[in-house]
């Protein structure tokens, strides 16, 4: 039998004086986190504008800072925090931190909690690979909150890296309620399952399906597959089914803008909220992608307009409306309400 809270105890606080977790997870336009190397200084300049420009804005800790850079990201990342007011923005201030057997874990969350964890959103955390990993990190951020003195509770957002996190992708996702979502990690998770692949996201030109032979011996027809189909839609689902909200990761070749585009979009038409840039020039492309079609936004208008109160039938243009359709219009209607608020020019094109 597995060891549960009881239900009128989740959202308890997990230390004295720290805030009250999150009923429902504030709502956000998440189209990009938009990752940044804190200890580098001409990037870390750059953020102030930057968080006019993205969604969310993420000091990067782990992957990619090399162990000699580890203290200077980390105080970089603070000196960030203070240095542009992301929520005057409506922008997300995230971090990254470095994986729960590190050495370097614990004074990330213990320094950035304690000198700007009023202002941070949410800490994402590494290859998890079961709840425990979460109860950790929500034990300690309470903790730290309550010494602190932070006023909102900080989220946790997970990654999908390992084969041992997907299978266990749905415990984790009701762990807790810090829990904001979950990102599909591809590099780490292709070596963990030992894929036979050095891409990060994407497909692979090899994965492929093949059409019959045909008769004179002519070229058969293939197509190539999606390597990361079965794990997105694993994510979604947990996701979906606790309330959280489901990422695409990195996409790592950022000269081949038109697959990135394919990735992106794929993953938003499965549900995910949307997607890691690496690169300035991935921005546009999420902002493009993960934001429904003006011309879809017009017929699920419609669709509300004729069925106000979600019951019945009705015929629009020759295809049948009902509750199902009401409630699908009502996810798109409601995106676009977001990325209207944050776009003023998307705003007039959605007639918003």
């Amino acid at each position: 039998m597995t060891a549960m809270k009881l239900p009128r105890r989740f959202f308890q606080p997990l230390a004295t004086g720290a805030p009250a977790p999150f009923r429902d997870l504030p709502v956000r336009l998440e189209r990009m986190i938009h990752f940044v190397p804190p200890h580098n200084d001409k990037v870390r300049a750059r953020v102030p504008e930057l968080a006019r420009q993205v969604d969310v804005v993420l000091g990067n800790l782990e992957d990619a800072v090399p162990a000699d850079q580890k203290l200077n990201a980390r105080k970089g990342f603070i000196a960030m925090a203070k240095d542009a007011d992301f929520a005057r923005h409506g922008t997300g201030l995230w971090t990254r931190v470095n994986a729960l057997n590190s050495p370097w874990l614990l004074d990330d969350l213990i320094e950035i909690v304690g000198e700007v964890g009023d202002r941070l959103d949410v800490v994402m955390v590494p290859k998890v690979e079961g709840p425990w990993d979460i109860h950790y990190v929500d034990q300690l951020l309470a903790q730290l909150e309550a010494r602190a003195g932070v006023g909102k509770p900080i989220l946790i957002h997970a990654i999908l890296e390992t084969a041992e996190g997907v299978a266990n992708v749905d415990a984790i996702a009701c762990a807790s309620p810090r829990m904001h979502g979950m990102s599909l990690g591809p590099a780490d998770l292709a070596a963990s399952r030992g894929m036979k692949t050095t891409r990060v996201g994407g497909g692979h030109p090899d994965y492929r399906v093949l059409a019959d032979p045909v008769a004179g011996g002519a070229e058969r027809a293939s197509a190539q597959q999606d390597l990361w189909h079965y794990t997105i839609a694993r994510m979604v689902d947990a996701c979906q089914a606790n309330g959280i909200k489901a990422f695409y990761g990195p996409f790592g070749d950022f000269s081949d803008a038109a697959a990135c585009e394919a990735q992106f979009r794929n993953a938003f038409l499965m549900g995910c909220a949307g997607a890691w840039t690496l690169h300035p020039s991935q921005v546009a492309v999420a902002k493009r992608v993960f934001a429904p079609d003006p011309a879809e936004v017009a017929f699920a208008s419609r669709i509300l307009a004729a069925m106000p109160d979600g019951t019945g039938a009705v015929m629009l243009d020759g295809k049948m409306q009902d509750d199902a359709t009401w409630k699908q219009a009502n996810v798109i209607v409601n995106l676009a309400k977001l990325v209207a608020a944050k776009d003023p020019d998307l705003a007039r094109t959605y007639g918003l």
